[in-house]
């Protein structure tokens, strides 16, 4: 249970007990989850005559499953359409930590691949700004870097609820960097981090290759590091494999702790899947545990995609089997390679160079614009293998002999230049992170 919609879908089922399809149907399918607070669940629908019939004949129900799940009692805010962004501004927060109760260190599983990474968050949470300062941990996506990165945010506010925490992801960091300077509002914006007792930044990777948003970034970490505050980073790389990452930066995520984390073990990978099945009150023979530990090795990520998926199929064909994984893991699981939308490359690249994806697909000629549009014909080339004239398509009809010769400029580049073979891998891993979060 990771997220939002896990959440309200366990509402949802716990109401299905008792609701036929039709009555589900006319009073939830528009409803939509919001936030989750320490003690609090923000629901929205569409208009006040639902609200009020959820109110009466809904509200004991929702607000039991959700004090079941979370072991304490659990207040339901019901908004209706405009209300949503007026509630955002009333209680907006700097340190809000995003569906906390969902990252805990009681609820991280504890492996061979992950002792280390998390013993070091742990020794962090008890002792933030003197332990390891700062923790810098790393790996693929979908191993658990944001569950311990956000279950220090949360052990930390437990302990003081008055500490000032600041969570980012690399992205939201660089674009507000952009709107900060575009709106003329850079104080505001260093007001934000700079203050922060706990600074939690997850995918650090994205800001490779942003000159003007790493300079920013390194005066909000030294500011936060000289006075002792705490500082903890995950990226899909350590530190020095960060190729077009300001020398700085990468010097002072060294001076810190740097920790992996590494696919789970069979038997980690096993009690991730019990536990991950008893949150669903999902029933799985060590038979059926064993299978799917043996078909997923890789990403927890897609162990909880097919556990979800047999609390779906449990409820159609009853007791689960390893017939049942292999039609769960068909739809979870891919046997290929994952291939990006152009739109997706497009948009990566133009966040490693700085430039608005539609200067990418237009007519600007210069000189970055320009290196940014042949290194994303390249990487649409190669990462999904559509034909030239369908690329050309992609930036504005230009021919298929315009493309060729894009391409192959980065080939050459690739095999010449070092720091190129750099820029596509630092790209190349943004747009396959994409897929995992």
């Amino acid at each position: 249970m990771n997220s939002l919609d896990d959440i309200w879908q366990r509402v949802l089922d716990k109401l299905g007990e008792s609701l036929p399809s039709t009555a589900l149907t006319t009073w939830f399918s528009d409803c939509r989850p919001i936030e989750l607070g320490d003690r609090h669940f923000v629901l929205q629908t569409s208009t006040d005559f639902k609200r009020n019939i959820i109110r009466q004949r809904f509200e004991p129900t929702i607000r039991q499953t959700l004090s079941d799940l979370f072991a304490c009692d659990m207040e339901l805010v019901l908004l209706v359409g405009d209300e949503v962004a007026d509630y955002k501004e009333r209680h907006a927060t700097d340190d809000a930590l995003p569906e906390a109760l969902a990252y805990t260190f009681d609820r991280f599983i504890v492996g061979q691949s992950n002792k280390l990474a998390h013993g070091a968050a742990v020794a962090v949470a008890n002792n933030p700004g003197k332990a390891y300062n700062p923790l810098f941990i790393y790996g693929n996506s979908g191993l658990g870097k944001t569950h311990l990165l956000l279950a220090i945010g949360q052990a930390i506010r437990e302990r003081d609820p008055g500490v000032k925490i600041v969570y980012v992801k690399g992205d939201d960091f660089i674009n507000e960097n952009v709107k900060a300077i575009r709106e003329n509002t850079t104080e505001e914006f260093r007001q934000k981090y700079r203050h922060a007792d706990l600074f939690l930044v997850d995918d650090i990777q994205f800001l490779a290759g942003l000159e003007r948003t790493q300079v920013e970034f390194f005066h909000t970490y030294e500011t936060l590091h000289q006075a002792g505050h705490q500082i903890v980073l995950t990226s899909d790389r350590p530190p020095m494999e960060h190729a077009s990452m300001d020398d700085r930066l990468i010097t002072r995520f060294e001076s810190g702790l740097i920790v992996d984390i590494q696919p789970p073990d069979i038997e980690t990978r096993m009690a991730i899947i019990r536990a991950k099945a008893q949150g669903r009150g999902l029933l799985l023979s060590d038979e059926v545990v064993a299978y799917i530990a043996e078909k997923i090795t890789e990403n927890i990520r897609q162990i909880e995609g097919v556990v979800n998926k047999l609390t779906a199929l449990s409820q159609i064909d009853g007791p689960i089997t390893t017939a049942t994984v292999d039609r769960a893991i068909e739809n979870v699981v891919r046997d290929g390679v994952y291939i990006p939308k152009p739109d997706v490359i497009i948009t990566e690249t133009g966040r490693y160079y700085d430039i608005d994806p539609a200067e990418i697909r237009g007519q600007r000629r210069s000189k970055t614009t320009s290196m940014a549009r042949h290194v994303a014909m390249y990487l649409i080339r190669t990462l999904t293998g559509l034909s030239l004239e369908d690329i050309g398509r992609e930036f504005d009809g230009r021919n298929h002999s315009t493309v060729i010769t894009s391409i192959r400029k980065i080939e050459d580049l690739i095999k010449t230049d070092p720091a190129m073979a750099a820029t596509i891998r630092d790209i190349t891993s943004n747009i396959n992170f994409q897929n995992d979060r």
